[in-house]
């Protein structure tokens, strides 16, 4: 590696603590770490990572380097999928069943990402990685999958959920998505064997520079609310069928109000004397004449 690509590599490093002390800044300044109190937990959790491995990378031919940089992946790793679950609780906290469905829902994704790298990095059996890096890249892989299909999610179905590009929740998954994107793509490449060290290390740190600089710009400036009187017609549908379906209603549910309209129907056409029209009717008839007669007569005599 040369001095300037050295320099570079660096100056793209240290800028990592700098963006993320501003967004922690102005998150504690906002009180935004109280509704996105994983985003916070994350962003504090990368500051402690560069203040362990920047020190520790300077301290060649031992292990703990090692160690402690898969140690905080694997911590990344788990915050990262946290964020996802709740930007999509934001996104969806007016509609309480799709909420809960959601939550379910990211709960199977997380069985089921375990699940997968225990099973890949049992069965890799790879001579220059251990099993449990092996399930640490894993999963670090099936989050970015996720994240780019939220941002995806977002991008062509946040108007049917009321969701503004202008709110926090929209900037953090879009952060995370487009970071996600150039590091999968990186992954190829470098499987590939079409890019390599030092070159990779420096495009996705520019990326994940630029994700943290999009989340700077969505923190320091004062984002709108939901528009909560904006009509969601699709949305609330699929509230509606989901609450029909959790909470069904009786088979006999339809009896009472059968017998209800019936009662109002009987009471309507009974006057409060207690004489029906047709006998009031029939009575000034035969009083009068079977003449023609309009409708003063039909009204009962007090």
């Amino acid at each position: 590696m040369s001095d300037k690509v050295k320099f570079l590599y660096y100056a793209l490093w240290i800028m990592h603590p700098l963006l993320e002390a501003g967004i922690a800044f102005f998150m504690l300044r906002r009180g935004l770490f109280r509704q996105f109190k994983f985003f916070f937990a994350y962003i504090l959790t990368q500051l402690a990572t560069f203040a362990v491995l920047f020190p520790a990378f300077f301290w060649r031919g031992t292990s703990t380097l090692f160690y402690l940089y898969w140690g905080c992946n694997a911590i990344s790793v788990t915050c990262g999928f946290l964020v996802i679950h709740e930007v999509f609780v934001d996104m969806f906290k007016v509609f309480h069943t799709l909420r809960d469905l959601g939550t379910v829902l990211f709960k199977w994704a997380g069985l089921v990402m375990l699940l997968v790298a225990g099973v890949v990095s049992v069965s890799a059996n790879s001579p220059h990685m251990p099993p449990w890096i092996q399930a640490i890249i894993t999963s670090q892989r099936c989050v970015r999958i996720i994240q780019v299909g939220m941002v995806m999610f977002l991008l062509f179905f946040a108007q049917y959920v009321g969701v503004s590009r202008k709110q926090h929740s929209f900037g953090i998954a879009l952060g995370f998505g487009s970071f996600a994107v150039i590091e999968l793509i990186l992954i190829c490449s470098w499987v590939g064997d079409h890019l390599g060290d030092p070159w990779m290390s420096i495009i996705n740190m520019t990326a994940y520079n630029a994700s943290l600089t999009l989340w700077l710009s969505y923190v320091v400036v004062k984002r709108p609310v939901r528009d909560s009187s904006r009509s969601l017609l699709q949305p609330q549908r699929w509230e509606q069928s989901l609450s029909d379906i959790h909470h069904p209603l009786p088979p006999d549910s339809l009896i009472p109000m059968f017998e209800g309209m019936v009662d109002r129907a009987l009471s309507r056409t009974i006057p409060p004397n207690g004489q029906p029209f047709a006998e009031g009717a029939a009575a000034s008839a035969g009083g009068r004449g079977t003449g023609s007669f309009s409708i003063g007569r039909l009204t009962p005599k007090k």
